[in-house]
């Protein structure tokens, strides 16, 4: 008979496949959304729209979005800055050869939404997700000029590189199993359980004679509590959480 872990949410690693061709974007908001704090603020949002707008600065976005809703899903209008948003702007003084803003030529399934603060338009192909903020006035058929925050300065963006591979970078692999690891132990999974749910029931029947096993689901544990707790803040190029009012709740990112 099966164990009841067997059956756990965090336990099958087929259900996170997904996260393998997420951006660092994508990446933030899987840690963000695990923070049992962000879930509360979210289920407070009907309060005072004062306080809530103020909560969703805190954890670095414009408005809070659904933590239910994992990355393939969600679109959390993060605060500015990050330099995969490519920023689409009407171009003043066009050659005659100017590209020309054409919404259904863009590849891939389009998503228009209201940030918040302007317009964003996310294409997700195979592999790959594209960003962009469309600039106020810009319509279709118009001259086009893009253009990508990079370091304080903006340039011409380069084409964007497909994530998908034949086989999945060590990078990646390591955010699948730090997300998984993470799901655990905020279910109370012990780190014996967990490692057999990442390695198998083989790998994990030397438990308690592998230290090495021990270690490495011990730091995926950890680096998970600690992405969810404000290191996704690096993932989305936001600044470190100021020193203030909040310092002293080591709970929040």
């Amino acid at each position: 008979m099966a164990e009841p872990h067997h059956f756990a949410h965090w336990y099958p690693t087929a259900a996170y496949l997904y996260v393998l061709c997420l951006d660092t974007l994508a990446l933030a908001w899987e840690y963000l959304r695990r923070h049992p704090d962000y879930r509360l603020d979210w289920l407070r949002r009907h309060r005072r729209a004062q306080a809530t707008h103020e909560a969703a600065h805190r954890w670095g976005l414009r408005l809070l979005e659904d933590p239910a809703l994992d990355a393939r899903e969600a679109h959390p209008a993060w605060l500015p800055g990050h330099a995969a948003v490519v920023q689409l702007h009407p171009d003043a003084d066009p050659p005659s050869d100017a590209a020309a803003f054409d919404f259904w030529c863009i590849p891939g399934h389009k998503q228009l939404l209201h940030d918040g603060k302007g317009l964003a338009l996310i294409a997700r192909s195979s592999g790959r997700c594209l960003r962009y903020a469309l600039a106020p006035g810009l319509e279709d058929g118009m001259a086009v000029a893009y253009a990508h925050r990079s370091r304080g300065t903006t340039h011409a963006p380069d084409t964007p590189a497909p994530m998908a591979r034949p086989r999945p970078p060590p990078a990646a692999l390591l955010e699948l199993h730090t997300l998984q690891a993470l799901d655990a132990t905020l279910a109370g999974v012990s780190l014996r359980d967990l490692a057999e749910g990442l390695f198998g029931a083989d790998a994990a029947a030397g438990w308690y004679s592998d230290g090495g096993l021990r270690s490495k689901v011990r730091r995926l544990a950890r680096r998970g509590d600690a992405l969810m707790r404000g290191g996704y803040r690096r993932l989305a190029q936001l600044p470190p959480l100021e020193k203030g009012r909040f310092e002293g709740d080591a709970k929040r990112p």
